[in-house]
């Protein structure tokens, strides 16, 4: 696989943290996760991943780290700005600078961050829905009164985690031609800005025939009645063109396409045709036809069409002609700490390193409390 020997780690984090993380692993990249001890990590994308649970605000804990992070390939930082710099973890301890040499010269250090680093906002907390506000991507999504935002799936994964996994990918390239690492900086708003290029340039062309109208009066964000979401007779839906079914009398034409005057009738006419049967009927009716018309699946049944023998989506995109792409088996947790001792093993650890690890409480509350009753790990 591309990345086979690739050593990446990953702090614990949600949304694009991980899911770079997940791309990566997916592609062959050996990943550990360092989480927090005794912590609840929710994070669902850890398919191929282990997990290290470690404190690195505890001396001995920080030094188990910079050994892990000084063995790696990548490091994933997907914090704020300034969290791993003042747990002494920054990109100059690995990297170096004019002053002195860093521990792992070649590391490639990813940051994801909500906000650019520079601006107004840099300080500020945020979510997804925050970040393509200020991005402009959300001023050109559908709607009359205010725009509908697409759940999580703009910024958190298009804008952070994609762009995150494709800058380490860049970076892992330089780094064969120059022989040093690099450090990658994404933010959610400038990525989420970058993937929403096409709509945000024709919004500068006063004569573009995508974006030059208020928003929900647009060709790609629900102003006209041939590219938008119908409700069907079942309550389902159909992105659709219905056939044989007039209004009071009125049946488009070709022409009415291109005739904004028209419009309100047409989008009438698709509402009610639509409700005149089911989903299926309508996916039926269309199924291999150029009409683009096609039925709005559930996540159960698009699975069951797409890849039905894999739970969960599959990696993309697939590379022919090298070892294919082969997904790890998919979980939905991986506990915190579960390769703890594994991996520090792997480093070297012996059993009386391991120990004085845990007495100094960097493996957490019961790491500590175990060995103190005098048990083994």
């Amino acid at each position: 696989m591309a990345l086979s020997g690739i050593k990446v780690v990953e702090f614990g984090g949600l949304a694009p943290g991980p899911f770079a993380g997940l791309v990566l692993a997916d592609n062959g990249a050996t990943v550990i996760r360092i989480d927090k001890p005794e912590s609840s990590n929710v994070d669902v994308l850890c398919r191929g991943k282990r997990s290290i649970a470690i404190n690195p605000k505890i001396p001995s804990g920080k030094e188990a780290l910079l050994k892990l992070i000084s063995s790696a390939d990548v490091l994933i930082d997907p914090f704020r700005p300034g969290v791993l710099e003042r747990l002494g973890l920054g990109p100059e301890v690995f990297l170096g600078n004019a002053e002195h040499k860093g521990l792992n010269p070649r590391l490639i250090y990813g940051r994801v961050v909500g906000f650019p680093r520079t601006g107004p906002y840099k300080d500020m907390a945020g979510h997804d829905i925050n970040y393509i506000a200020v991005s402009g991507a959300l001023a050109t999504l559908p709607g009359s009164e205010k725009p509908t935002f697409p759940a999580n799936l703009l910024a958190d994964f298009a804008g952070g985690g994609m762009t995150c996994a494709m800058g380490i990918l860049l970076a892992l390239i330089e780094r064969g031609n120059s022989g040093r690492g690099q450090v990658v900086n994404t933010d959610m708003v400038s990525g989420a800005r970058y993937i929403a290029a096409y709509p945000l340039i024709h919004t500068l062309m006063p004569n573009s025939p995508l974006f030059n109208d208020a928003r929900g009066k647009n060709l790609l964000d629900g102003g006209t009645p041939f590219y938008d979401v119908y409700v069907c007779k079942d309550g389902q839906f159909l992105e659709a063109l219905p056939k044989g079914f007039h209004l009071d009398g009125w049946r488009p034409s070709p022409q009415t396409r291109t005739n904004r005057d028209d419009w309100g009738k047409l989008k009438d006419f698709m509402v009610n045709g639509f409700k005149t049967n089911t989903r299926d009927y309508w996916g039926t009716v269309f199924h291999e036809t150029d009409a683009c018309a096609l039925p709005v699946l559930t996540p159960e049944e698009a699975r069951a069409t797409t890849s039905p023998d894999e739970p969960f989506p599959a990696a993309h995109p697939r590379v022919l002609g090298s070892q294919p792409v082969k997904s790890a088996p998919p979980i939905l947790h991986l506990k915190a700490g579960q390769h703890t001792q594994e991996i520090l093993s792997e480093l070297g650890f012996g059993d009386k390193e391991v120990r004085r690890l845990a007495i100094d409480g960097a493996l957490g509350k019961e790491a500590r409390s175990t060995v103190g009753s005098g048990h083994k790990l």
